[in-house]
Parts: C-alpha cells; sequence; structure tokens
C-alpha cells in the first residue's frame, strides 16, 4: 500500500512538472498555449498577452475579409490567430511549421480559437523537395524555439521540406516568411506562386551577411522593398503591462510590394540597393 501512495505520488509529481511546461491564457487575439520558458514568445506572451504586436498592426492594414495568407514559420500560431481572424471565415491561412512539438501547439491554438479557416502543415518549405533535420531540444527548459535554424542541423529529427510551387492556390494576397536565415531558399522554391499572384511578401532580413542576396532576389522578383523593424514591446500592450523586459529588442524584416502596384509606404524608409541595411532605418 505504501509503495502504491509513493508511486502514485510520484506519477502526480511528474504529471505537475509536465503540466508547467505549458501555459493557457486569455491574449488579445484569443486564448493561447504556449511554452512557460520560451525567452522570447511563450515570455511575451505571458507578460504581456501579445508578442510582437505592432507586427500584428501592420497585418492589419494589409489584410481584408477573404484574403490568402501564407505563412512560412508560423511557430505556436501567436499571429497566425491574428492572421486567421483578419481574412475572416470566408479567406484562408496556410500556415507551416516544422518544429513537431511547436506544431503541435499551433494546432491546439487553431483549434482553441475554432479557426475552421487555417491549414497546418508539419513541414519546412525551400527550392527544392528533401528533408532537413529539427536538432533535438529541451521545450522543457529556457529557449528561444522560434529561433531555430534548420540549415545548420546535421543531427536531429527529420522533416519534410516542400516548394511552395507544389500547393495549388486560386489566390495569394500576402506571403510572410520568418525561417531564420532560409528565406531565399523560400522564395527560390515559390517563384511560379510569386509571378502568378503577385502577394505583398512580409520576409524576415535579421541576418547580415544573408541580407543582400535576399535583397537581390527579391529585386528580381520584381518588388519595392521597405524597413520594418518593430519594437518587440507595445506600451499599449494587452496586459497593460508598463515593464519592458525587451529594450532594445526589435524585428528586422522586408515590406515587399509589386513595383506594379506603384504605392508609396508613408512612415517606410525604401531599400536603396543589396548593400542596404536597418540601421539606417529607424
Amino acid at each position: 500500500m505504501n509503495n502504491a501512495q509513493e508511486t502514485n505520488q510520484e506519477t502526480n509529481h511528474d504529471l505537475n512538472n509536465k503540466q508547467s511546461v505549458t501555459m493557457l491564457k486569455p491574449c488579445r487575439h484569443g486564448d493561447m498555449l504556449f511554452l512557460q520558458r520560451d525567452q522570447y514568445v511563450g515570455r511575451s506572451l505571458e507578460l504581456y498577452g501579445e508578442f510582437s504586436e505592432l507586427e500584428g498592426d501592420l497585418f492589419g492594414q494589409l489584410l481584408r475579409p477573404g484574403h490568402v495568407v501564407v505563412e512560412v514559420g508560423a511557430n505556436i500560431g501567436a499571429h497566425t490567430v491574428h492572421l486567421a481572424k483578419l481574412v475572416g471565415a470566408s479567406g484562408t491561412v496556410y500556415a507551416f511549421e516544422p518544429q513537431r512539438v511547436i506544431f503541435q501547439i499551433l494546432c491546439a491554438n487553431i483549434a482553441l480559437n475554432a479557426l475552421f479557416n487555417v491549414h497546418t502543415y508539419h513541414a519546412g518549405l525551400g527550392r527544392e523537395k528533401g528533408t532537413l533535420n529539427v536538432p533535438p531540444l529541451d521545450y522543457a527548459g529556457v529557449g528561444n524555439f522560434g529561433g531555430l535554424a534548420l540549415s545548420e542541423a546535421a543531427v536531429g529529427e527529420a522533416v519534410s521540406v516542400w516548394r511552395l510551387d507544389d500547393f495549388k492556390f486560386t489566390s495569394l494576397q500576402v506571403l510572410k516568411i520568418d525561417v531564420e536565415g532560409m528565406e531565399a531558399d523560400v522564395l527560390a522554391g515559390a517563384r511560379n506562386t510569386i509571378t502568378r499572384y503577385r502577394p505583398i511578401m512580409y520576409v524576415e532580413n535579421d541576418r547580415q551577411e544573408k541580407s543582400a542576396a535576399l535583397i537581390q532576389l527579391i529585386e528580381e522578383l520584381g518588388y519595392s522593398m521597405y524597413w520594418h523593424t518593430p519594437d518587440m514591446y507595445n506600451q499599449n500592450n494587452y496586459a497593460g503591462n508598463r515593464e519592458n523586459i525587451f529594450p532594445g529588442i526589435i524585428s528586422i524584416n522586408l515590406l515587399c510590394i509589386p513595383k506594379e502596384l506603384s504605392l508609396t509606404m508613408q512612415g517606410f524608409r525604401q531599400i536603396t540597393g543589396p548593400d542596404d541595411w536597418w540601421q539606417n532605418a529607424r
């Protein structure tokens, strides 16, 4: 009897430890499940009830009900939930996430918010079909689980890589790419889709050693580019939290507009060429 009680106590202790790994919380765009020890996405959702909401403000200007969005590198869905609500039931979001554990949380957040207009894919996107390795990570520990670079992993859990051009879309208004240095690969595998539908693109570009090649590729695709470098902290955050635990931390992205649209983006600095860099944008 004592042994059974001790076993039950150990089991309950293990369950409690597992439960403490994740947190479920009402946030700006809906209920969100997240990893408590994620240094950026999870921490931001816990303290502020939102993640990088100043990026979200831009999405609100770009999207309308009925639009189609492809999000490459959706992570746990901190932006996916918002995107899906912006395009509404008549629109569609296609969300790709290669980390299996993160993908599972993404699916949980889509289900929690009853977002039936979202299609989720446990896969990466690249210039050609194949596989990449997701390195072994301790998702119960402290980490930046939104900053994983798969291209550098020699070993790990294999995940499929597809080309965006292999998908058959009927329209596409916005293409959002956040894949930790593999952005050019995603674009190379999406040339036909981009040429056909001419979406506005929002592309992370925070690695200076890869920036020139990425800018040149987007220029070749017929786009004008603007720096968008919002602070991670939003002083008007959902939780009303005035403490900024992310001082000086920004997102570094390219807002890419098809040249034929002839739009002038007020408040954004246009990129002058491949050697342009973000420090001059703020």
